[in-house]
């Protein structure tokens, strides 16, 4: 029998605490590949046809980097950005750690031996690239959101359309000149002569800042925020 005094205790609900945006949360699962991507994909250099120059591969998982953080500057402002920037350091920092333990690990007897050969090559490589990538990355994307936000002005608002596009190629042009001589001089100074590398990088760089990335920002953010209507 139940005691009539005793007061009932109805179960205390949970509190929603604030989500992160959908689009934030998949901008930020394909930033973190990207960051790891664009230092294995730096190993090899693709020519550019009968310029003489040459650019690293790295460079288009890298301008995924661009549009992922000038969309996020535009859908939720240059401190999220950089949030997102400084946080994607860090699986690139964790790759390079595991690359050095997998090196230093005895191989199966039973492996091939041209394939151990040659992911021993590889990789033994991958480190120096992947190192110089963080020193390019921090400067190079940090000064894309600043110049994309600063850019943005008063009179910008949500927008998007012309003005979006000229803030992206104004600004990924610039930030990506910046990284090409930072990366390059880190990564291959004394592997390679290195002046047609870093001229055919920051050429390609910015070609592909004024043809395609103005127009990749503009369709990520009318991607997310279709994402973000869909909750």
């Amino acid at each position: 029998m139940s005691d009539p005094g005793a007061q009932s205790i109805s179960p205390v609900a949970p509190v929603a605490s604030p989500g992160i945006a959908p689009s934030l949360f998949v901008f930020a699962l394909i930033y973190g590949g990207m960051t790891v991507l664009a230092g294995f994909l730096a190993v090899k250099q693709v020519s550019l046809g009968p310029s003489g120059l040459s650019v690293e591969s790295g460079i288009f998982a890298f301008l995924i980097l661009v549009v992922l953080s000038s969309a996020t500057a535009q859908l939720h402002g240059a401190r999220t950005a950089n949030r997102l920037v400084i946080w994607g350091f860090l699986p690139l920092a964790l790759s390079i750690v595991l690359i050095l333990v997998v090196l230093r690990l005895p191989a199966d007897p039973g492996m091939w031996p041209e394939g151990l050969a040659a992911f021993q090559m590889i990789h033994a490589t991958t480190p120096r690239i992947m190192a110089a990538g963080p020193v390019a990355y921090l400067v190079s994307l940090l000064l894309n959101v600043w110049i994309f936000s600063k850019l943005r002005g008063s009179g910008d608002g949500a927008g998007g359309g012309i003005g979006l596009m000229v803030r992206g190629a104004i600004a990924s042009a610039l930030s990506q000149a910046i990284d090409s001589v930072i990366f390059v001089t880190l990564a291959f100074g004394g592997e390679r002569e290195i002046g047609s590398l870093i001229a055919g990088q920051a050429l390609a760089k910015i070609v592909l800042s004024i043809v395609l990335v103005p127009f990749l920002i503009a369709l990520a953010v009318k991607a997310a925020r279709a994402l973000d209507r869909r909750g």
